[in-house]
């Protein structure tokens, strides 16, 4: 709405919040160290993706250490490391992956999804994948470096269904159900389409196919849900 009303306001906006990125880390009393900062969206969420990415490989490896210590019956409980410790942990990470990337490696490139809509057929559409609003020119120091990425649905380019003998949703099929759905199927649920699992419609086991048709974003937690209700 506020780019529709407001356009310029909105790029305005933008600017302020990319010129008051900061990020602090100090040394406290004691030797520990404390972080605050802030980021632009598109920045924060190139950061968050990497953290939860880490992340999800420290939780990993922490389940299976507490499986193999615990046996079949483990829970989050029984983890070495409370969620904010693996966190802190995956940070550091980060800056062990960073410092041990070697003098002239391929530097990787920024992923990030952004669905924008032409004004004449759905109105202005600008948004990343998690649903946060950007203005357009938040995007422009990025198309230099930037993969294009056109995903149509209802057309002539609609996305081709693949792997429909198989089980489990991937590839092009997965990142279609992905940027169709953004979020948890369930009405109360906004957990984002990359923190979910993609479950058919029709269950596979009554015959159901992996298709971009069959399929649909759902969290772990309402996907268990669905699977338990009669």
């Amino acid at each position: 709405w506020g780019l529709h009303a407001d356009p310029d306001g909105a790029e305005a906006r933008a600017k302020a919040q990319r010129d008051g990125r900061r990020f602090h880390l100090s040394r406290g009393f004691g030797g520990a160290w404390f972080a605050e900062g802030v980021f632009d969206a598109i920045d924060g969420n190139l950061v968050a993706a990497e953290l939860a990415r880490i992340d999800t490989e420290l939780f990993t490896a922490d389940w299976a250490e507490a499986k193999a210590r615990v046996g079949d019956e483990v829970r989050i409980g029984d983890l070495s490391r409370t969620p904010a410790q693996r966190r802190s942990d995956a940070v550091t990470e980060m800056a062990t992956r960073s410092a041990s990337l070697r003098a002239g490696a391929r530097r990787p490139e920024a992923l990030f999804c952004v669905l924008v809509g032409y004004e004449t057929f759905a109105g202005m559409i600008c948004e990343l994948d998690d649903g946060t609003v950007v203005s357009p020119s938040s995007l422009r120091p990025w198309l230099d470096a930037a993969w294009v990425e056109r995903v149509v649905f209802d057309g002539p380019s609609r996305v081709t269904d693949v792997g429909v003998s198989r089980r489990l949703f991937s590839g092009a099929t997965r990142r279609a159900i992905e940027v169709r759905d953004r979020e948890c199927f369930h009405p109360y649920c906004d957990t984002p389409a990359v923190d979910c699992d993609i479950d058919h419609v029709q269950p596979w086991a009554n015959g159901g196919p992996t298709t971009q048709a069959n399929g649909q974003v759902a969290c772990g937690f309402h996907n268990r849900a669905r699977q338990r209700s009669p």
